[in-house]
């Protein structure tokens, strides 16, 4: 290994925990996958514990030379009390989460949203690259949003810009797990539009298969699937109607659905309040990638 800085990023994902490590050229020097540990009374502790190994099998890898590490997260710190807020891995929500990592590994550490690291990622060296204001999307199994402004996250004064997943977009929609009913979560994020299909036909389908049906012309699928397409030309269109950004780019598992880039792009020029839409709407460019780049370079 050569002198400099390395980085080393933690991207702690609902079903895996992503470590990787950059050299100082960038390059990436080594990767580990290992499961994020899921329910029981001890899951916030086996969560600090996966974390607390994949630094340490990580650091190995660097042999006394000087790093940095981040961490992102499903939620955000509040700038208050340092406590972990509006984690969807609900178990981290009101834990001192930063705290308690560091005080495991005895030094300091980055910590931000996840869906802030993505976007960093993406507006720095991927999809978005040169574009000035960018705003990211995450549509997975739930649904997030950051803004990233000249290759910085813009947090605001709460940490939350970007947290578009839970605006409410139907009062007599289904609840969502914030509490707040029609929540676009609920209506883009896989597990919405999951649930959408079992409660009009009592059958459970995940969006990768509604829209498989969709395509081989399924009349049901196609019902969900469309409604689907008109929520997220809504959903964007209000994004850009009340930011304007230079770019928005897409992640997460239904990013890669190839109709959001043409019939959704449709919707969204419909719902923007500009009869000229021109915003590019982009697929990502890194992958499931962009979340571990992203926390690598918000490490201290």
């Amino acid at each position: 290994m050569v002198h400099g800085t390395y980085k080393i990023g933690i991207d702690l994902g609902g079903t895996k925990t992503e470590a990787i490590l950059f050299g100082p050229d960038e390059k990436v020097l080594y990767r580990h996958r290992v499961p994020t540990p899921r329910g029981g009374d001890l899951e916030y502790e086996g969560i600090v514990d996966t974390v607390y190994r994949q630094i340490q099998t990580t650091t190995e890898q660097v042999r006394g030379r000087t790093y940095t590490i981040g961490i992102g997260i499903p939620g955000t710190l509040d700038p208050r009390t340092e406590t972990v807020q509006n984690a969807n891995t609900t178990c981290l929500s009101g834990r001192s989460f930063k705290k308690d990592v560091e005080n495991r590994i005895g030094r300091r550490v980055g910590m931000e949203n996840d869906a802030n690291c993505f976007t960093l990622a993406e507006a720095v060296q991927g999809a978005a690259q040169g574009y000035h204001l960018v705003f990211g999307i995450i549509l997975g199994t739930g649904c997030g949003g950051g803004i990233c402004i000249d290759g910085k996250v813009h947090h605001g004064i709460h940490m939350i810009a970007g947290e578009w997943g839970h605006f409410s977009v139907d009062p007599k929609g289904t609840r969502c797990w914030c509490g707040n009913r029609g929540c676009i979560e609920t209506k883009l994020s896989g597990t919405g539009v999951s649930n959408s299909y079992y409660q009009e036909y009592k059958e459970r389908l995940s969006l990768q298969e509604i829209t498989h049906r969709h395509r081989l012309g399924d009349e049901k699928c196609r019902r969900i699937f469309n409604r689907f397409l008109d929520d997220f030309g809504r959903c964007v269109g209000g994004i850009v109607s009340t930011l304007d950004p230079d770019a928005i780019v897409i992640g997460g598992g239904a990013s890669n659905i190839e109709e959001l880039y043409s019939k959704g792009v449709e919707k969204v020029r419909r719902y923007a309040f500009h009869r000229k839409m021109q915003t590019p709407i982009l697929k990502h460019q890194l992958g499931d990638s962009a979340g571990v780049y992203g926390a690598a370079w918000i490490g201290v």
